[in-house]
C-alpha cells in the first residue's frame, strides 16, 4: 500500500491534472458512472451522458478487439454476466499495462466506504497478490450493499469521491489482473469509469503525463463541456499521453511536438482530419486489429470489421509512403529535394551521393526544388500490391442511448465497397462517410436499414 501522505498528494495532483484547480460538479456528474453493458447488445457499453466517451470508447474498442479473436459477432449476444466481467477485466488490464513504464509499476486506484476509510487498505501491496482472501462471500455481499447505499447517499459528489480514494501498488501484472477480477463490481458501480481513468493516470505517473502532454497546465477534461482531451484519448488508446495523432515526434517551428511512436493495437480516425485540423498517422490509421475509435468534434464511437485483411502487414510500398510522409509534416505530398537522401537512407535504399544527385535530377526534372510523392513511388514501387479487399463488412458502435434508433444500443452493420475512382465528396449531411474517407478515400457504405449511424 502507498504511504498515506504520498497517496493523498498523488490523488490531489491527479485531480488537478484532470479537472483543473476546481471541479465543476455538473461535469463531474457526467463522468460519475460505471461500466454498464447494454441489455440489447450484451457486449456493448452504455454511456449515460456526454464526456466519458474518452474512457468508455477505448475500453469498448479493446473489448471488441478481444471478441473478434473469439468468434463472429452473431454469437456475441449469448454471453453470460461472468463473460462480460471477464471482457471488462481483460480490456482494463491491457489499457493499464500499456501505460506502465519499463520496468512496470502499477498504481491501482479504488474507493473505500464506511466509517473506516482504511478498511480496504490491506487488500494488496507492492509484493502481495493485490487481494485478500476476505471473510466469505456473504460478508462481501453485505459490504457491497452498504457501499451502494453510501454511494447513493452521496450521489455523485466529487469531494466525497476524492476523499475515499486509495492506491494499491504492485509490480506484478498478474496481481493487477487478480485485483481487477476481485473488484470488478466496483468498476460497474457509480464511479467505475473514473476509477479506471485514475488508475491509468496514476500508473502512467504525474511526471510521465507532464512529459508527454502538450500543455500539462490545461485540464485533461474540459471544464465547460466535459470532453476528454486528445492526450487523454491517446493515453487510453496507446499508453502515451501525447497531444497529437501523427507518427513519431515532429519539429514544428522549433517546437518538438509528441506523436504516436509505434503501430497500435486499435486505431483512431478523426472527422477533423478532412479539414486539416489534425493529421492521423499510419500507426493509428493502420492498427494491428480491425478496430478504430472514430472521433467527431464532440464524441467518440467505435468502428470495426470481421475482415482481417484490412490490417494486413505493412507492404514495402506502404512503409515507403509512411517514411516519405515523415519528411512531409504538412501533408503536401512532396518534400524538398534536398531531403531525398534522408528518405532513401531511412528506407535502406542506395544512399551514394552520386546516385542521389542523379535520381534527384530525374525526379525533379524541372528543377522546382521538390520531389513529389507520386513520382517517388512510381520510381521505386511501380507495381504496388493492393492488400486491402475491395468489399468488406463494417460494424459501428455508439454508446449514447439518444444517438441510437429507438434508444437501443446495438452494433449497426453495413457493407463497404472501395470504388475504382477516388470519390472525395465531403458531405455535411454524411459525417460518417467523411471520416471513413480519411482512411479509405474511395469508400462507399450501404448501411442496413438505410440508416447511417451517428458519430455524435
Amino acid at each position: 500500500m502507498a504511504d498515506p501522505s504520498s497517496m493523498n498528494e498523488a490523488i490531489l495532483q491527479i485531480k488537478t491534472l484532470l479537472w483543473g484547480n476546481s471541479v465543476k460538479e455538473e461535469v463531474f456528474n457526467r463522468w460519475a458512472q460505471g461500466f454498464i453493458f447494454s441489455d440489447d447488445e450484451p457486449t456493448a457499453l452504455v454511456q449515460l451522458e456526454g464526456g466519458p466517451c474518452a474512457v468508455i470508447a477505448p475500453v469498448q474498442a479493446f473489448i471488441i478487439k478481444d471478441l473478434l479473436l473469439q468468434g463472429a459477432p452473431n454469437t456475441w449476444r449469448d454471453i453470460t454476466s461472468d463473460k462480460q466481467d471477464a471482457l471488462l477485466v481483460k480490456a482494463s488490464l491491457e489499457i493499464i499495462s500499456q501505460a506502465a513504464d519499463d520496468p512496470p509499476y502499477y498504481s491501482l486506484v479504488h474507493i473505500v466506504h464506511g466509517d473506516d476509510g482504511d478498511e480496504d487498505d490491506n487488500d494488496g501491496d507492492g509484493d502481495g497478490d493485490g487481494d485478500g482472501d476476505g471473510d466469505g462471500d456473504g460478508d462481501r455481499d453485505g459490504d457491497r450493499d452498504r457501499d451502494r447505499e453510501e454511494i447513493e447517499a452521496n450521489e455523485r459528489d466529487s469531494e466525497y469521491f476524492h476523499s475515499r480514494l486509495r492506491i494499491v501498488e504492485t509490480r506484478n501484472l498478474d496481481d493487477v489482473e487478480k485485483w481487477l477480477t476481485s473488484r470488478i463490481y466496483m468498476f460497474k458501480e457509480q464511479f467505475g469509469v473514473l476509477l479506471l481513468l485514475y488508475t491509468v493516470v496514476c500508473t502512467k505517473g504525474l511526471e510521465g503525463m507532464a512529459n508527454e502532454m502538450s500543455d500539462p497546465t490545461e485540464p485533461a477534461i474540459d471544464s465547460t463541456y466535459g470532453y476528454g482531451s486528445q492526450s487523454l484519448i491517446n493515453l487510453m488508446l496507446t499508453g502515451r499521453a501525447v497531444g497529437h495523432v501523427w507518427d513519431h515526434d515532429q519539429n514544428v517551428g522549433g517546437l518538438e511536438l509528441r506523436g504516436i511512436d509505434k503501430q497500435n493495437a486499435v486505431g483512431f480516425l478523426a472527422f477533423l482530419e478532412h479539414l486539416r485540423f489534425c493529421e492521423v498517422g499510419t500507426f493509428l490509421k493502420s492498427p494491428s486489429h480491425p478496430v478504430w475509435v472514430l472521433g467527431s468534434e464532440t464524441h467518440l464511437t467505435v468502428l470495426f470489421s470481421t475482415d482481417r485483411r484490412l490490417v494486413s502487414p505493412e507492404t514495402p510500398a506502404e512503409h515507403a509512403r509512411r517514411i516519405f510522409k515523415k519528411f512531409d509534416p504538412e501533408g503536401n505530398n512532396f518534400i524538398p529535394s534536398n531531403l531525398l537522401g534522408d528518405v532513401l537512407a531511412e528506407l535502406g535504399l542506395c544512399s551514394d551521393k552520386e546516385y542521389i544527385d542523379i535520381i534527384r535530377k530525374k525526379l525533379d526534372s524541372e528543377s522546382l526544388g521538390i520531389i513529389l510523392l507520386a513520382a517517388f513511388m512510381d520510381e521505386y514501387y511501380p507495381e504496388e500490391i493492393q492488400t486491402c479487399p475491395d468489399t468488406f463488412p463494417l460494424l459501428h458502435y455508439n454508446g449514447l442511448l439518444r444517438s441510437n434508433p429507438d434508444n437501443r444500443i446495438i452494433y449497426h452493420t453495413g457493407d463497404a465497397v472501395l470504388l475504382e475512382c477516388t470519390v472525395k465528396c465531403i458531405l455535411d449531411s454524411n459525417p460518417m462517410l467523411t471520416v471513413l474517407q480519411t482512411k479509405w478515400p474511395s469508400i462507399e457504405v450501404q448501411w442496413n436499414g438505410n440508416i447511417t449511424p451517428s458519430l455524435n
